[in-house]
């Protein structure tokens, strides 16, 4: 009796799993669990995270995107605002959004960074669920994913992701998801519908991935290759193409920079004011920043298993074991191109340009999925307190991070939100109260001066400025062809607020370039007119 009960119970439960019923039901069923999951994911990597819409980079993009709404506004230097769209559809892309909306640029921008945050984490959980079987190590990738969203990558100047909108925050998902399409596609295993989903995930993410920023297409590009090498079938080309793709590059490399024109003296200079560029310039611990990922993912690359973990399948086993072994590829190729060609002593600085150890980005995702894995296959598991624990533990080490990488700012500068900073303030007052086609001039370093917290005056002003040390400088070490502008634009501002600093001598330096008013900070001595002041700055016209 006991027997028949039992087959009359298990008949259609088989029937129903040759059919695919159940594992339809349980995908939908996971993908739902995903939604879920990455959708609450988002509202706390804002939270501990914060949101800077006109900070940093931010700021640059945001300048751009207002010139293509308005092109009357930047008449002077106008060059520094549109480079950082040179080569990517983002700001047109963004300010054609704007006008389609009719939300305003602020709602947009808002909007498209939790789409970007969600899109980063829902392609993280994608990569996982080809690595890990168990709901908790998927999960576990994506929350700790969350919680580190702007970690620094190494010596690179470069985060995870920003806490604000640029073109990078969308060419990491598609970053991601062309290795997940990757891992589908040489997948030699699988069904012939599970390689072509993967090389439609691939190709997508890829192109996508150009079209907003193509230096890093092209180290996703790279990246992927390299995966699909190391996911191989045949072990002499797990073995062989791996290495034959890591001296390619550096060939390749060696030929740029060889064939590479000498550089003017202006240049030289502009590219030597960003030593991230350059390894042998990093302190100490940026280099470890380059060896502890590496040694962490030699140990799941190479960690013997002589069986999958529980719930866990060969094919899962192989593809996390892939893409740890592709990550420390990448990661040692592009840290040898570094070390080897982007010298600061070079006559040409063409490959440094370049970037090479941007491809970390990819290092740094892999190793945290990983890590977060493990964390949640291991440690948390299905203990809710435990999940609870962990976010608050080291999502509270991010949030203190940016409280103090942004302390007079605002931790979410929401539209609605007014702005407490005294820079950002004194930046608003001249939008309402001075000519759109002023001329600015502030300290050539006031990006990182006290209370200023990296905002940006045009993105903020919307009223043209000389160029300054930082970020125009980073423009100008990419574009040559500005280095003459900014080399006497930043040269004229050098210690503008400085107690030394005279009126005479501010007038002789700015006068000739077309200045009318600068902003000092509050303790500048000067016989200046000043019609606005607060605690931190001035503003005032030029005599």
């Amino acid at each position: 009796m006991e027997q028949q009960a039992l087959a009359t119970f298990v008949a259609p439960v088989e029937s129903q799993v040759a059919s695919g019923q159940f594992v339809c039901a349980g995908q939908k069923r996971e993908r739902g669990f995903a939604v879920l999951l990455v959708s609450a994911l988002t509202l706390f990597a804002l939270a501990v995270h914060g949101y800077h819409p006109v900070a940093e980079d931010g700021g640059l993009y945001v300048a751009g995107v207002k010139w293509l709404l308005d092109p009357a506004l930047y008449p002077h230097g106008t060059a520094f605002v549109l480079e950082p769209m040179r080569f990517s559809l983002f700001a047109p892309l963004l300010a054609g959004l704007v006008r389609l909306s009719h939300l305003g640029l602020p709602w947009v921008l808002l909007a498209l960074h939790l789409a970007s945050v969600w899109a980063t984490l829902f392609a993280a959980w994608m990569l996982a669920a080809r690595c890990w079987a168990q709901r908790a190590a998927r999960a576990g990738a994506v929350v700790l994913l969350s919680c580190w969203l702007t970690l620094p990558v190494a010596g690179t100047a470069l985060f995870l992701m920003d806490p604000y909108v640029t073109a990078r925050s969308f060419s990491t998902p598609c970053t991601l998801l062309a290795l997940a399409g990757a891992l589908d596609l040489a997948d030699c295993s699988g069904p012939e519908s599970t390689r072509r989903r993967g090389l439609y995930l691939w190709a997508g993410g890829i192109v996508l991935a150009a079209v907003m920023h193509p230096l890093m297409a092209a180290y996703a590009l790279w990246a992927t290759l390299m995966l699909v090498c190391v996911r191989s079938s045949w072990r002499n080309t797990r073995v062989w193409a791996p290495v034959g793709l890591s001296v390619a590059t550096l060939a390749a490399a060696a030929c740029l920079e060889r064939i590479a024109k000498p550089e003017s003296a202006d240049s030289i200079c502009a590219a030597l004011t960003r030593t991230y560029w350059f390894p042998a310039m990093w302190a100490w611990y940026e280099l470890v920043g380059l060896i502890a990922p590496l040694a962490i993912l030699l140990a799941f690359a190479w960690a013997s298993s002589p069986k999958p973990p529980p719930h866990d399948s060969t094919a899962e086993n192989s593809a996390r074991q892939a893409l740890a072994r592709m990550a420390v590829a990448v990661g040692v190729t592009a840290s040898l191109v570094a070390w080897l060609l982007a010298r600061a002593g070079a006559a040409a600085h063409l490959v440094a340009r370049m970037q090479p150890l941007r491809a970390f980005q990819i290092v740094y995702l892999v190793m945290v999925l990983a890590l977060g894995a493990k964390l949640g296959e291991w440690v948390l598991r299905r203990s809710v307190w435990r999940w609870a624990a962990a976010m608050v533990l080291l999502g509270g080490v991010m949030l203190a991070a940016q409280r103090d990488a942004f302390p007079n700012s605002n931790h979410m500068e929401l539209p609605w939100t007014t702005p407490r900073n005294p820079w950002v303030q004194a930046f608003l007052w001249i939008r309402g109260n001075t000519p759109q086609d002023a001329l600015f001039a502030l300290d050539a370093d006031y990006i990182n001066a006290p209370d200023e917290d990296a905002q940006s005056f045009r993105a903020i002003a919307e009223r043209s400025a000389l160029p300054d040390y930082s970020k125009d400088g980073g423009e100008a070490s990419i574009a040559p062809e500005l280095t003459q502008a900014w080399t006497v634009g930043q040269a004229a501002q050098q210690g503008l607020s400085s107690r030394q600093e005279t009126d005479a001598r501010r007038i002789a330096a700015l006068s000739p370039l077309g200045v009318s008013w600068v902003v000092l900070e509050t303790g500048a001595a000067t016989g200046f007119d000043c019609p606005y002041r607060n605690a931190a700055v001035k503003v005032c016209r030029l005599r």
